[in-house]
């Protein structure tokens, strides 16, 4: 099922930007197989669970993998996820370079049993540069990237992180994107290749794409920054009695828009009769349509800006969201039967394939739950895997008797 059928992915990542990646790679058909270390992935600690190790952000970023628990400092346990690598077709890990080569996991040592594999790192910094070692996480390559400065122009004055591990989903994507790439080029070639994607650099890039501004010009024509993301009155449109989301954009909409509120006045001032023109002045148009939209009430608003062709939305919160009509009736949040953890809210993927349909094939694993099957797969007959259960460099599911 999916485009990536028949692809293998060892994948040894863990918390959020790895495994969110990987299990969009499982979504799209590939065959995941997730090296977990003996105390698990940290994130099967993280939220409200119903058993141990079964947290709710491990439950959405590891579903469609099967999970084998290594001790990879253990020569066993590296032995055997070398055994792993060398019929894979992309090995996906997100710790720093310096810890796989520590591993005896680097490039060139797993490039030498298998040249065909893409060895695809998700870390911190570019490895050409004096960061190349410095350890990251989400926070602090949104600070690194001017998010947090850009919270504080357009709030209080206190820089803030972006309530979402941002970081770590964008750099998944562009993970996904280069992954791909890569197995084209495998495919026409039968060359393999080791592909880095920094956090830094993909996210300097990510951020600035849009405030570089007039940075953008050697001499700067200003200090930086996209006006219109910076304006205070850019943020969802108090209402009377609650809020909306609105996008009064280009002309078309704009000149609906102020026949249709009784504000043709405005049609002759010279700071709204262009886009142009609005961009220049966005701080005073947006601080105008907030004053408008103060004076209906949601639903009234609602109906309006539908009338008008208007682009709007509801402005959700985290439980009215699970109730939006669209994603209600395109069965987006599915409640479904995990095996262990019973009924669980279940996202829908987002892509969609009109030759190659994809649909979820496992929920996320237990704790090393598929690790005879995998070593099986590998060549293990039962007894190597009792030996390596027994030495401690494999760690079985509490459920088979073997820890």
């Amino acid at each position: 099922m999916g485009p990536l059928e028949g692809v293998k992915i060892v994948d040894m990542t863990s918390v959020l930007m790895g495994p969110y990646a990987t299990q969009m790679l499982g979504d799209y058909g590939a065959d995941v197989v997730k090296i977990e270390a003996p105390e698990g992935d940290v994130t099967r600690q993280i939220g409200p669970a119903r058993h141990p190790d079964m947290g709710p952000v491990f439950l959405n970023t590891n579903r469609n993998k099967r999970s084998i628990c290594l001790d990879l400092k253990h020569p066993a346990g590296r032995d055997a996820a070398l055994r792993l690598i060398a019929t894979a077709d992309v090995l996906v890990y997100n710790v720093r370079p310096q810890a796989m080569a520590r591993l005896r996991l680097g490039y060139n040592e797993v490039a030498a049993i298998n040249p065909r594999l893409i060895y695809a790192g998700v870390f911190g910094f570019g490895q050409d540069g004096p960061y190349a070692a410095k350890p990251a996480y989400d926070d602090l390559i949104q600070g690194a990237t001017a998010l947090p400065s850009l919270n504080a122009r357009v709030g209080d004055g206190t820089p803030r992180y972006v309530p979402n591990a941002l970081v770590d989903r964008i750099v998944g994507l562009t993970a996904v994107g280069a992954i791909c790439a890569s197995l084209v080029h495998r495919d026409r070639t039968g060359q393999g290749q080791r592909v880095d994607i920094p956090m830094f650099e993909t996210m300097a890039s990510f951020v600035m794409g849009d405030h570089l501004g007039g940075l953008t010009y050697e001499p700067p024509l200003d200090r930086g920054g996209y006006a219109r993301h910076l304006s205070p009155d850019r943020r969802p449109y108090q209402t009377a009695d609650g809020y909306i989301c609105a996008m009064v954009y280009n002309d078309k909409q704009w000149f609906s828009f102020l026949r249709a509120v009784g504000r043709d006045d405005l049609l002759a001032d010279e700071r709204y009769t262009s886009f142009a023109r609005r961009a220049v002045n966005i701080d005073v148009v947006y601080a105008e349509l907030a004053r408008i939209f103060q004076t209906r009430t949601t639903a009234q608003w609602t109906r309006l800006l539908d009338e008008a062709d208007v682009p709007a939305m509801r402005m959700h919160d985290l439980e009215s969201i699970l109730d939006d009509p669209h994603l209600v009736a395109t069965d987006f949040f599915a409640v479904v039967e995990h095996p262990s953890e019973g009924a669980i809210r279940d996202m829908k993927v987002s892509a969609t394939w009109s030759a190659t349909p994809v649909e979820r094939q496992r929920f996320a694993p237990r704790l090393g739950e598929q690790g005879a099957e995998v070593l099986a797969e590998a060549g293990y007959a039962k007894d190597e895997i009792a030996a390596l259960a027994a030495c401690g460099a494999l760690k079985l599911p509490a459920a088979t008797g073997q820890s």
